[in-house]
């Protein structure tokens, strides 16, 4: 059996067995227990109520993070002309259309998000084998295929994500970080969480929120009291 790290002692001592905290408390916590060298991620894990086997359970929106994710998000913008000159101006990062549909297939796709317009999509289509693996493909349902592209490049900048139920039930996303104070932390998380209620399948019985986590890159899991959500 491996022994405990000094840190790990630490965290382990400032977390209570069994008990689950309130939102902002679970950012507290979260804080404390984090001694990275680097600001690190602030993850929520959120297990639900449904079975993403079947397609009337399958839980996938966006969400714009009132104070933004602290990340730095590089966006590539596939369109041309005003629409170019606008996601420019919006603060993409890289612009254009045939020049980056040929880089991306010689294997370039040093970027985070990518979107573009839907009569761009005919080109765009044939890339999907280089970049669905890598969650890439621009997608309507999360706000990548749009007419004003400038509109999305901007609320992706300021802190748009997209979010899909894995196999498992499980939603995972990264709301922040961790030198976000507590207040921040537990606002991202509230309207995550909230808009996870709002786009729970009709026929999805029983608890919907059946654990609700948040962590940082490198620390334990702070478990969060779902009751705590409606204060």
């Amino acid at each position: 059996m491996s022994k405990l790290t000094k840190n790990q002692k630490l965290a382990a001592a400032k977390i209570e067995a069994g008990k689950t905290y309130t939102l902002k408390e679970a950012a507290e916590k979260v804080k404390e227990i984090t001694f990275t060298k680097f600001d690190a991620s602030l993850d929520i894990d959120v297990r639900l109520g449904v079975n993403p086997r079947k397609a009337d359970q399958m839980v996938r929106g966006v969400v714009s993070l009132p104070n933004g994710t602290g990340k730095t998000v590089r966006v590539l913008a596939l369109c041309q002309g005003e629409a170019a000159e606008a996601a420019q101006a919006a603060g993409a990062d890289y612009v254009g259309l045939d020049e980056y549909v040929e880089k991306i297939k010689g294997g370039w796709t040093d970027v985070d998000v990518i979107i573009t317009q839907p009569a761009n999509m005919g080109k765009i289509g044939a890339l999907g084998r280089i970049l669905g693996p890598r969650g890439l493909m621009p997608n309507p349902k999360s706000g990548t295929v749009t007419m004003d592209v400038a509109k999305a490049v901007k609320e992706v900048k300021q802190g748009k994500i997209d979010f899909k139920v894995d196999k498992n039930g499980i939603v995972h996303a990264s709301i922040g970080k961790v030198s976000f104070d507590a207040e921040k932390i537990k606002e991202n998380a509230k309207v995550f969480i909230d808009t996870l209620v709002k786009l729970k399948p009709a026929t999805a019985k029983g608890t919907y929120l059946k654990s609700i986590y948040l962590s940082s890159t490198m620390s334990a899991g702070v478990k969060v009291d779902p009751k705590s959500l409606v204060e």
